[in-house]
C-alpha cells in the first residue's frame, strides 16, 4: 500500500509539473512560430505551422527596430554593472567575513538592508541629477550595479564563511600579503559564487524596463527592453513582427541562463549556508 501511494505521488508530482512547464513554454512557442508568419496569420496567435516561413521578418525587425544598437546598449549595461558587483562584493564579503568586529559587522547589515529597502525613484531622481548621471550610460551602469550589490553581498559573505580560515593562514605562512592572498588563494575558490552571481545579475539587468524607461531619454541610449516597447507602439498590429521581436530579445539571456544554470543551484545554496 505504502509502495502504491508512493507511486500515484511520483505521477501526481509529474503531472503538476508537466502542467507547470507547458505554462512557461507554450507562449514561447506561440512567440516562435508566429515570428514566421505573415501579419493575417500571426493575429490569430496560434499554435499552428505557418504556411510560409517568412525568415525576413528577423531581418525586418533587425533594421526597423534598430535592434543592433540596443542590443550593444543592453551587453554594455549588463556586462559592466555586472563585472562591478562581482569584483567589489567578492573582496568586499571576503574583508567583512574575515574581520567581523566593529564597523565591518554594521556596514554589512547596513548594506545587505537594501534588499528589503524599495526603491525611491523620487529621491534617486534628484542624486542622479546632482551627479549629472541621468541620460547617461555611466549612470545606468552605476545604477544597476548599486540595485544589485545588496543580495549579491549576501550571498557571498555566505559562501566565504564555508572557506576555512587555516588557509589563509597557511598562505600568510608562505609569505602572502592581504593582496596576493585574496587574488591567489581566495578569488580561484569564489568561481561557483561569482558565476551565479554573474548569471542572476546580468539576467536581471537585461530583462530590467523601469530604470533605462526614467532615467535615459535617449532612444539611441536605450536596451532592447525599451526598444521591443518602443516597437510594440509602431507595430503593434503587425503580431509577426511584434514576435520576432521579442524572441531576439529573449535570445540573449535564455543562452546565458542555458550555459550558467549549473552554476545557479550550487552558488545560491552555498552562499546561503551562512549569513
Amino acid at each position: 500500500m505504502g509502495k502504491t501511494g508512493k507511486t500515484i505521488g511520483c505521477i501526481i508530482g509529474n503531472a503538476v509539473a508537466v502542467f507547470v512547464s507547458l505554462i512557461v513554454i507554450i507562449p514561447l512557442v506561440v512567440l516562435f512560430l508566429n515570428s514566421f508568419k505573415t501579419a493575417g496569420e500571426a493575429n490569430r496567435m496560434t499554435l499552428t505551422l505557418p504556411t510560409e516561413w517568412r525568415f525576413e521578418n528577423y531581418a525586418k525587425v533587425i533594421e526597423q527596430g534598430k535592434l543592433f544598437t540596443s542590443f550593444l546598449n543592453g551587453l554594455l549595461y549588463a556586462a559592466c554593472s555586472v563585472s562591478i558587483v562581482v569584483i567589489a562584493v567578492s573582496a568586499a564579503a571576503f574583508v567583512i567575513s574575515r574581520n567581523q568586529k566593529g564597523v565591518n559587522r554594521f556596514l554589512y547589515y547596513f548594506i545587505i538592508s537594501g534588499i528589503a529597502m524599495p526603491i525611491n525613484n523620487v529621491a534617486l531622481m534628484k542624486v542622479m541629477q546632482a551627479f549629472h548621471l541621468v541620460n547617461t550610460r555611466f549612470g545606468i551602469i552605476l545604477l544597476y550595479a548599486a540595485i544589485n550589490i545588496p543580495l549579491s553581498l549576501f550571498l557571498s559573505f555566505g559562501f566565504i564563511g564555508t572557506i576555512p580560515r587555516e588557509i589563509d593562514e597557511a598562505a600568510v605562512i608562505d609569505g602572502c600579503s592581504s593582496h596576493q592572498l585574496f587574488v591567489r588563494v581566495i578569488a580561484p575558490l569564489l568561481k561557483p559564487i561569482a558565476s551565479t552571481l554573474f548569471v542572476l545579475n546580468f539576467m536581471a539587468v537585461w530583462n530590467d524596463f523601469t530604470m533605462p524607461l526614467y532615467y535615459l531619454n535617449n532612444s539611441g541610449k536605450w536596451p532592447m527592453t525599451l526598444a521591443v516597447y518602443n516597437f510594440f507602439g509602431a507595430f503593434e498590429y503587425s503580431w509577426n513582427l511584434v514576435a520576432a521581436d521579442i524572441i531576439l530579445t529573449l535570445a540573449p539571456v535564455l543562452l546565458v541562463f542555458i550555459i550558467g544554470q549549473k552554476y545557479i543551484v550550487g552558488g545560491v545554496s552555498a552562499g546561503s549556508v551562512k549569513g
